[in-house]
């Protein structure tokens, strides 16, 4: 079970910002054209093995490093100062959970100053860092701009099949607090999803769940990424440039019911979605009371070029996700979190 923190622990919500994702993958010339070209972002080869894309004047938001995995396989934390860092190390420790302090040269990859890991739901690494190191060099991107800043980079969205686990995990480790939630039928599989923030942001972390069913349809760790066009003109862009080089549009530009965000999802080069998102609501803490939305989308959001042979994909996948089990960690999600 969580321990209990007491009524008087310090809280580190607001403090924590998602900073940058670690993919796995050995198609590196495919996510340049991607990440570059289609989307927008800066991009610099640190080595052939190595590489990175920048959102703003941070040396590194996304690290694309070379293995098998064709994934996400770390996220990583901005926490606002070292009382919050050694809070949530605090945190890990007295659950038992490892930590370990990356190298030099993995926080240097990342650009921050240093970091520690520890285990995270679905197999994803958790890293946490407080100062991140800026670059002096011009950002060279077909964007504008993205938003950053106190909202973090944008958001991360599971599948799984333990999602009040997750829940426990998040709450555990980052005071996450639910916003709201979406029912949705999408060919006729029930699913619930939960939006959890850290700070202002409507949700850094998304978990979607078959309803009634302990299976997860999709084949990598997370369902898609998330990041905030600073101008609907950039949304708007990146939109044509993705169909222009052909890459595969997953779902069309629409209008969310929860957050209100205009956006559309592609599909990445490693087989997980990246939804590039442009306006969403900013959280009232004063105010806000969590909710369930009917349906994910107030219009758009179609899906795009999915066939009867895609759905049937998606079936088997979640027949054999019942035969390995998810990862989890015990210690970190305790009893876990039902909904409100």
């Amino acid at each position: 079970m969580n321990i209990y923190r007491g009524p008087d622990a310090p809280s580190v919500f607001g403090a924590v910002h998602l900073g940058y994702i670690v993919i796995e993958t050995r198609r590196f010339a495919d996510w340049r054209r991607f990440g570059a070209e289609a989307i927008g972002m800066h991009h610099d080869d640190l080595d052939p093995d190595l590489t990175r894309f920048r959102l703003d004047d941070q040396e590194c938001r996304f690290l694309l490093r070379r293995g098998p995995a064709e994934d996400v396989v770390a996220t990583g934390w901005h926490l606002d100062d070292h009382a919050t860092f050694e809070r949530i190390e605090a945190r890990v420790r007295a659950h038992g959970v490892p930590v370990a302090e990356g190298t030099a040269e993995e926080a240097e990859a990342r650009g921050v100053e240093r970091l520690l890991r520890f285990p995270g739901p679905k197999g994803i690494v958790q890293e946490i860092y407080t100062t991140p190191v800026t670059s002096p060099e011009p950002l060279r991107m077909l964007a504008s701009g993205w938003v950053t800043g106190d909202s973090g980079m944008g958001h991360i969205a599971i599948t799984s099949a333990k999602p009040t686990l997750t829940r426990g995990y998040f709450d555990t480790v980052f005071d996450a607090r639910l916003t709201d939630c979406i029912d949705e039928t999408i060919s006729g599989v029930k699913l619930k999803i939960r939006f959890l923030r850290v700070n202002e942001r409507h949700h850094s972390i998304a978990i979607a769940a078959v309803r009634g069913l302990p299976v997860d349809p999709v084949r990598t760790r997370v369902q898609h990424l998330n990041i905030q066009a600073a101008g609907l003109d950039d949304l708007a862009r990146s939109y044509q440039r993705v169909h222009e080089l052909g890459f595969d549009m997953a779902l069309s530009v629409g209008q969310h019911t929860n957050d209100r965000e205009l956006s559309y999802y592609a599909r990445t080069p490693s087989g997980f979605e990246w939804e590039v998102g442009w306006n969403p609501l900013v959280v009232d803490e004063a105010t806000w009371e969590p909710s369930t939305h009917q349906g994910i989308s107030v219009w758009g959001h179609t899906p795009v070029g999915q066939t009867i042979v895609d759905k049937l994909g998606q079936f088997r996948l979640a027949a054999r996700s019942l035969a390995r089990p998810e990862r989890t960690v015990p210690a970190l999600s305790g009893a876990g979190i039902p909904d409100d």
